[in-house]
């Protein structure tokens, strides 16, 4: 058997897609659905199916996964001993994904932990989209993903969602907008404000909607961001009033100079670490699952009001 054809077969697997696993590779697909069909031949037995536009495992394909992922996790360990000597002294890598909707206080909050170990750590933060994130992940670039959903439905990337926890969402505005707001009591208030929103892809978009049609509310949309902090700086120049953690409330109002107007349970925002690993090894994300569940999600969250800073 060819190794290359093996490998390319994981990683389409693993990236759930030709097309996602070429961009990873740096190939063509017309390159990689040669190689996979190569693959097929000399095992006898189709490896994928067609379902839609989409690619799914046939019960032979499963089989194959299944080594597949012992064979190159076994490799990348072997590459990680072998060069431990070389490396002996310089800082343990740590590679993490951002989800771009996610707060930067709370993203600093959670990966402060990894370092403050008692081993030097060269930390690398990227910001991306989920798809992109988790086929970075897929493809080993990444060690660890931080988002606001769990791996989305239909993605075939071979990872698993541990759930940090969640915080209710609050609505803040400035001063002079939230005086416009005492009229009526929240959610009421809302109906015909200026709102600024997150993007669909985020995961409290699709709460936000339906809360907001259940309470027969019809505020009027000004803008919707991809990232948070542009939405912050649009609400602190009083384009109109945005949502964010309850959590942070005391952060926020402090650094934008804004006031919180209400809060509502119905619309949280969960946290969760995204690995390819289901048992958790890699001390930087066992710290930072550590604290997320301790610090910012558990007994002691009361405090984080007192540690959040922004930059």
């Amino acid at each position: 058997m060819n190794f290359k054809h093996l490998f390319y077969f994981w990683k389409v697997a693993s990236c759930g897609g030709v097309t996602r696993a070429a961009e990873a590779l740096h190939t063509t697909p017309q390159t990689l659905s040669g190689q996979i069909k190569l693959l097929e031949d000399r095992m006898g037995k189709a490896l994928f199916r067609k379902e839609g536009r989409n690619l799914v495992l046939t019960e032979a394909g499963e089989l194959a996964m299944s080594y597949a992922e012992e064979i190159f996790s076994l490799g990348t360990e072997l590459e990680d001993m072998l060069r431990s000597d070389e490396t002996a002294g310089l800082p343990m890598r740590f590679r993490v994904g951002m989800a771009d909707a996610l707060p930067k206080s709370i993203a600093q909050f959670l990966l402060e932990p990894a370092l403050r170990l008692d081993m030097p750590v060269s930390l690398s933060c990227h910001e991306w989209r989920i798809d992109r994130l988790l086929a970075e992940l897929a493809a080993h670039r990444l060690d660890l993903v931080i988002a606001d959903s769990p791996i989305p439905p239909g993605f075939s990337v071979k990872a698993w969602s541990h759930r940090l926890g969640a915080s209710p969402m609050a609505f803040f505005a400035t001063p002079a907008l939230a005086a416009r707001c005492q009229d009526q009591s929240f959610p009421a208030c809302l109906n015909g404000k200026p709102l600024l929103l997150l993007g669909e892809d985020s995961a409290v978009r699709g709460q936000f909607e339906q809360w907001a049609r259940a309470r027969h509310i019809r505020a009027r949309i000004v803008a919707e961001f991809d990232d948070t902090g542009l939405m912050k700086a649009f609400g602190r120049a009083g384009w109109g009033i945005f949502m964010a953690p309850a959590t942070i409330s005391d952060e926020i109002c402090r650094n934008y100079g804004v006031e919180q107007i209400g809060s509502t349970p119905d619309i949280e925002q969960a946290y969760y670490a995204i690995t390819v690993q289901r048992k958790i090894t890699h001390p930087c994300t066992e710290a930072i699952i550590q604290r997320a569940r301790t610090d910012l999600f558990g007994e002691a969250a009361g405090d984080i009001q007192s540690t959040l800073q922004m930059p």
